[in-house]
């Protein structure tokens, strides 16, 4: 455990040099506030506190935002140490690669976390400001943010992975962009064509709802939407959370993280230094 935390000291502090921390707090805090106020026009509407709504706007940013910050900081974990030589130093230190490993990633999700919790809590703190009922929305946000740290988590060991794989920072970045793309932007589009093509068949009651489970990102939407008050400010989405069960969503959550983390560890194993 010592190593590990040695490790991801070090880590941190590349990363507050190479104002990563600064950089991803700010993005965080800034699109949380302005999808707080974009966000909180059907609170009439909905007859729910201000931060419930904010909460469910909230979501959409962690599905697309969160990923793409955890791949961005991940890709070149890997690729940066062989491109620079430095990972035949690091390596010849008494830790293993899995050690080594662990470091970045406890470093990256402690930058994540601190990231997310001050863009939610900025939401948060805007919400209360004009809401004095908006404390009802408390559970929502918390389940959000240990939720959004869950899927951080599956994207920082995706982005292992990758950078494992390729071995330099020019091809690690391409197929992170490719990763995010597929995930969260196309397999969503994918599914939406073949469900419109099934029209309401067997692919769409049974196969549908699993292969939703199958990527982190909408695994990570539904179960937060599934236990909100304002699925209906999430533009459609609430009717497939109201198909999947939360617990199926919660399990998905849970294992892509350890998913991830196995797989990177695995390729890191095959990278010679």
């Amino acid at each position: 455990m010592s190593r590990i935390l040695a490790s991801a000291s070090a880590e941190f502090r590349i990363a507050l040099r190479n104002r990563w921390v600064a950089i991803v707090i700010l993005t965080m805090a800034l699109f949380a506030l302005v999808l707080s106020a974009a966000g909180s026009a059907p609170t009439g509407e909905l007859g729910v506190d201000r931060l419930s709504v904010t909460v469910a706007s909230l979501t959409s940013l962690g599905v697309y935002l969160v990923p793409l910050v955890a791949l961005l900081m991940s890709f070149d974990a890997v690729a940066g140490e062989v491109e620079r030589g430095t990972l035949p130093l690091a390596l010849s230190y008494p830790v293993s690669r899995g050690e080594l490993l662990l470091g970045k990633f406890v470093a990256h999700l402690g930058i994540l976390a601190l990231a997310v919790a001050v863009g939610y809590g900025v939401a948060a703190g805007a919400a209360f400001a004009v809401d004095p009922e908006a404390a009802a929305g408390l559970p929502a946000l918390i389940r959000l943010f240990w939720s959004s740290l869950l899927l951080g988590a599956a994207f920082l060991g995706a982005g292992y992975a990758v950078s494992a794989v390729a071995r330099r920072p020019g091809a690690a970045a391409g197929m992170a962009v490719g990763l995010w793309l597929g995930l969260i932007v196309l397999w969503d589009l994918a599914l939406l064509a073949a469900v419109v093509a099934d029209d309401g068949g067997r692919f769409t009651t049974q196969v549908f709802p699993w292969l939703l489970l199958g990527n982190p990102a909408d695994a990570f939407r539904l179960f937060n939407l599934a236990a909100s008050q304002a699925t209906a400010a999430a533009a459609g989405v609430g009717g497939a959370a109201a198909a999947v069960s939360p617990l199926h969503a919660l399990v998905s959550v849970v294992l892509w993280p350890l998913a991830a983390l196995g797989l990177a560890t695995a390729a890191f194993r095959r990278v010679t230094p």
